[in-house]
């Protein structure tokens, strides 16, 4: 007769189990506050961050900047940085997604927004541009949603005279030699391929001539069964 026990027969796995979902709710629900919160916040001033500018035109310095979590209140500025200070250019809010940035503080009416924000773009114009105003543009953000996490770019900007052209001289030369040289060895391709098909069809020709006239010759002499090669035996 088999007895049954009121009482499990391994009660310490069943306590161990038993710690262990208490222990996974406990990581689940406060273990992220242990680890750092990656920002996904960030601008951007696109492949070339410099610039040559003539004196006396327009530029736009541009900015971009993403998030993947979002913004409400994002808060972004220009500044104009120099060996010891930066000095504020331009501040703006932009409140939530899809609407226009409201514009705080700007230094003088040279400075005006030529962004989009509806396209996360915060780029500035600036008129009639100096010599003086040669030097790094910082595009900084900061966003309240990510537990004001900050980003920022920089542009560097060279106010010139006369803008200097490249000479792409040696570089075009040096293409048409890489392209005269391809083009070469597949002419020389093309002919080798050609020559080996020509080879190939005159020795196939002088292969069906030899076959052919060592089986006529066979046969004008009488062999490989002719009749003519048979001697009949005299009668007696």
């Amino acid at each position: 007769m088999v007895s049954i026990h009121p009482y499990p027969l391994f009660p310490h796995r069943k306590a161990r189990c038993e710690s262990c979902v208490f222990l996974g709710f406990l990581l689940f629900f406060t273990g992220f506050s242990f680890f750092p919160v990656t920002s996904a916040l960030e601008t951007t001033v696109g492949k070339i961050n410099t610039f040559e500018v003539l004196n006396g035109t327009d530029f736009i310095l541009p900015c971009n900047f993403g998030t993947c979590i979002g913004f409400e209140n994002l808060l972004f500025r220009w500044y104009f940085e120099t060996n010891t200070t930066r000095d504020r250019l331009l501040e703006a809010t932009i409140k939530a997604p899809g609407t226009e940035p409201r514009i705080t503080f700007t230094k003088n009416d040279r400075i005006k927004f030529a962004g989009d924000s509806k396209k996360k773009n915060i780029s500035i114009l600036l008129e009639n541009m100096d010599f003086e105003d040669s030097g790094k543009y910082i595009c900084f953000v900061k966003n309240p949603t990510e537990k004001d996490a900050k980003h920022e770019s920089v542009v560097t900007v060279n106010v010139v005279d006369k803008l200097t052209t490249k000479d792409n001289t040696l570089t075009i030369m040096i293409a048409m030699c890489v392209g005269g040289v391809i083009g070469l060895l597949i002419v020389i391709m093309a002919l080798k391929a050609l020559i080996l098909c020509i080879i190939n069809k005159v020795t196939e020709k002088k292969k069906e001539c030899l076959v052919s006239s060592s089986g006529n010759d066979n046969t004008e002499n009488g062999l490989s069964g002719s009749k003519a090669g048979k001697k009949v035996p005299p009668k007696a």
